[in-house]
């Protein structure tokens, strides 16, 4: 026989809930970002054993240029890296992958207003920047696992 019980009804201000939401965001990057530096791929973590296809792709950016916009964004699936860049007409935008140790892993460039993928990225942490005419307009770090 079930029995259902009557849910209490709370109240919780829009303050609260931000809150809220912010904490919990961060201690899901606290903890994936912990995964991912100690390359745990035991049974109980997020990496399921002998599974090595890529979960999700995290982007921080360190400089941004207001006079250019730039994304890096993954598809849905978080198989692949879009690049895309929106400023001055003729520019264009160059953009490097480095893995930790400095080695350029991928370098590809567009022009203004076009898109282009970045396929096969393995997983690992890698800086990138944009350059546009000799001058770094946009950097930072790609985590990808």
């Amino acid at each position: 026989m079930v029995k259902t019980v009557p849910l209490k009804k709370t109240f919780l201000s829009p303050k609260v809930l931000t809150g809220l939401a912010a904490f919990g965001l961060a201690l899901c990057l606290q903890s994936n970002f912990a995964y991912a530096a100690a390359g745990d791929r035991s049974a109980g973590s997020h990496y399921p054993p002998g599974n090595d296809t890529i979960h999700s792709i995290q982007i921080s950016k360190s400089l941004s240029s207001k006079k250019h916009k730039i994304r890096l964004y993954p598809d849905a699936r978080q198989q692949v890296l879009f690049f895309s860049a929106n400023g001055e007409n003729g520019k264009v935008y160059q953009l490097f992958l480095f893995d930790m140790d400095g080695r350029l892993v991928s370098q590809t460039q567009i022009r203004n207003r076009e898109t282009t993928v970045l396929t096969n990225i393995s997983e690992g942490n890698f800086l990138f920047e944009v350059f546009t005419d000799d001058e770094r307009i946009e950097n930072g770090q790609l985590l990808v696992r």
